[in-house]
This record gives structure tokens, C-alpha cells and sequence, in this order.
């Protein structure tokens, strides 16, 4: 199945380039009686391929792949079958993906192990979850049964951001990853902490976000429970709709799997 897809993809990223194109030939005005140049034209087609063939994320034999162009063109048969060479790309993305989440995953451990030492952090669930209050909060406390409003940003091991809400949001915490729940549930209104989770309490290798990525929040309680008609709200969007965006809801556990 993964083959197929991945085939499928291969197609899409060849014709991207032309639809895309076509787009934007739309908006613009070419003058009048000007006769495009093959040999441009034909050298930013080759651009186009090659950025596409980067987010298969495998370093191809760029000459290799000119070959099997220049062959193809000629009639003479590939070195492999279509299918070989599918399964080949895919059993190399897999390869690549799982050493990626070892990598990270040693990552996260090393970095909480350290982490663990600084003045003021507070250690949850054997270490995999870690946090500091940064601004004491004064109003109620955020239960494990509350619904809180909460404002947010989220960021990788290396501080880069990924996600942040853009204004107060609503979360519920059968929806969101264990991780956030066990650092939540405790702080005060006006609370705000500094939060780590070790994959296994995150995303784990699901997700949109690289695998087994420690992730890093900064939280700020609103409201401890929020009012029944936004939980409400929370409710039919859930419902709604299960596949949802990640920088609107970094939150939320079960986002689609990477291709």
C-alpha cells in the first residue's frame, strides 16, 4: 500500500510543477509576439524536478537521474522495474525515519536527564515530564476534570517554534497528550510554566512533528474550567472533525501520520 502511494506521490510531484505553473501563467502579462526560449525553459523544468525529489528525502544520484532520463527518452529499459524500485525508495525512507526517531529519542533523554538538575524544575512521571513555573497564578485550580482556557506556544529541543495559539483556547484533556494533561492539572488562573515531555508522553514517531521529538511549551492558564457554552464549542468541534490542523491545535493527540 505504502508503494502505491509513494508511486502515486512520485506523479504528483512531476505534475505539480506544471499545474503550479499554469496558475501563475494566468497572472501574468507576457508581451506580445515574445517567443519562449526552450533551452530556459526546459533548465527551470529541471529546477523544479530536482526540488521536488528533495521531499522524497533520499539523496539520489543526481547524474543517475539524469541518465535515466536521457534513457527513457530513448526507448532503452530502466535498470529496474518501476515496483523494485518503489519498494526499494520505500524501504529506505523507513530506514531513515527509524533512525531518525533513535536519534531524537536519545536526544530528548539527554537532554531531560540535564534538564532535570536545574534550579526550580519539578519532575512528573519518572522524569518524562518536567516543568517550571515561571509566573505564580493567584485564582483556581485547574482540576483533572476541568476544561481549561489556556494560551500556549510550543517549540522543539533546539527552540525552534512550531506552534502557538493565537488567542485563549479551550482544551480538553481527553483529547489532548498525556504529557500536557499531568503538567496542567494543578496550575493556578495566572499560572504560567515552562513544560517538557519526553516523547513517550507526546507524539511518540505519529504525528506531523519529527519522530520521537521532545517538545517544549510554555502554558499560561486563563480560566481553570471554562464556561459551559465553550465547552460545548470544544465538544462539536471535536466531533466534527478528528483530522485537524496542527498549528491550530498542537495540543491534540492523533494527528495524521506522516506520508
Amino acid at each position: 500500500m505504502l508503494t502505491n502511494m509513494l508511486k502515486k506521490s512520485l506523479g504528483l510531484l512531476l505534475a505539480a510543477p506544471l499545474v503550479l505553473w499554469s496558475e501563475e501563467a494566468q497572472n501574468v502579462q507576457e508581451p506580445e509576439n515574445k517567443q519562449p526560449d526552450i533551452t530556459q525553459i526546459s533548465e527551470a523544468f529541471g529546477h523544479m524536478i530536482g526540488k521536488s525529489i528533495e521531499n522524497i528525502g533520499i539523496s539520489f544520484d543526481v547524474a543517475a537521474v539524469i541518465k535515466g532520463l536521457q534513457d527513457q527518452r530513448a526507448g532503452k529499459e530502466a535498470p529496474v522495474s518501476e515496483t523494485d524500485c518503489m519498494q526499494a525508495i520505500s524501504s529506505a525512507q523507513e530506514e531513515m525515519f527509524q533512525e531518525k526517531a533513535k536519534e531524537n529519542l536519545q536526544k530528548a533523554e539527554e537532554f531531560l536527564a540535564k534538564n532535570s538538575k536545574s534550579k526550580g524544575m519539578v519532575s512528573l512521571e519518572e522524569g518524562k515530564v518536567q516543568y517550571k513555573i515561571v509566573q505564580k497564578g493567584s485564582g483556581n485550580q485547574v482540576k483533572a476534570t476541568s476544561t481549561p482556557v489556556i494560551k500556549y506556544v510550543g517549540k522543539f529541543i533546539d527552540g525552534t517554534t512550531f506552534g502557538a495559539s493565537k488567542e485563549e483556547e479551550v482544551i480538553s484533556f481527553e483529547e489532548t497528550i498525556p504529557g500536557i494533561t499531568k503538567a496542567v492539572v494543578g496550575m493556578k488562573e495566572g499560572e504560567k510554566r515552562q513544560i517538557y515531555i519526553h516523547p513517550d508522553l507526546a507524539y511518540k514517531t505519529f504525528g506531523n512533528l519529527p519522530p520521537n521529538s521532545l517538545i517544549h511549551f510554555e502554558v499560561e492558564v486563563v480560566k481553570a474550567d471554562a464556561p459551559v457554552e465553550q465547552k460545548e464549542e470544544v465538544l462539536v468541534e471535536t466531533n466534527a472533525s478528528k483530522q485537524i490542523d496542527l498549528n491550530d491545535a498542537i495540543l491534540l493527540e492523533g494527528a495524521p501520520a506522516p506520508q
